[in-house]
């Protein structure tokens, strides 16, 4: 069971919760950074922001699937995107709200950084997630 919190005292969050609560006994899958690449390891959407956060979603959506969980069970994430430029992290952000994950809504932080791992990249989602019992709603 996966509970969403938001703390009273402070600013209410706008597409995210401050804590996401998972009972004991749950199992947790813990992602590596999902990466703009395709299956042949290219850069997809080279100098597009907005597209390297759509195949990072549907990388993401591959991973989740991979360990028998969805993007509904995810509790929370650290969005990184190489910016300094607010505009463009609230455009890599409406791909994240477009994209169901946020649906929770999830405890997540949004980053300007100034490289990732990968020449090119522009954008990499850790997350972590609840991986439902078999028919269970996790």
């Amino acid at each position: 069971m996966i509970r969403r919190v938001d703390a009273p005292g402070l600013f209410p969050p706008p597409t995210y919760a401050h804590a996401s609560v998972v009972e004991a006994g749950a199992r947790l899958a813990f992602l590596a950074g999902s990466v703009p690449l395709d299956e042949k390891g290219e850069i997809v959407g080279p100098g597009d922001p907005v597209r390297q956060a759509e195949q990072v979603i549907a990388n993401l959506r591959e991973q989740l699937h991979a360990v028998g969980s969805d993007l509904g069970h995810v509790v929370a994430t650290e969005v990184y995107v190489v910016t300094g430029e607010p505009s463009e992290l609230s455009a890599v952000w409406e791909v994240v709200e477009a994209s169901g994950l946020s649906a929770g809504p999830h405890s997540s932080t949004l980053l300007g950084v100034a490289c990732l791992g990968y020449t090119g990249q522009l954008v990499e989602i850790t997350a972590t997630a609840v991986v439902p019992e078999a028919g269970g709603q996790g």
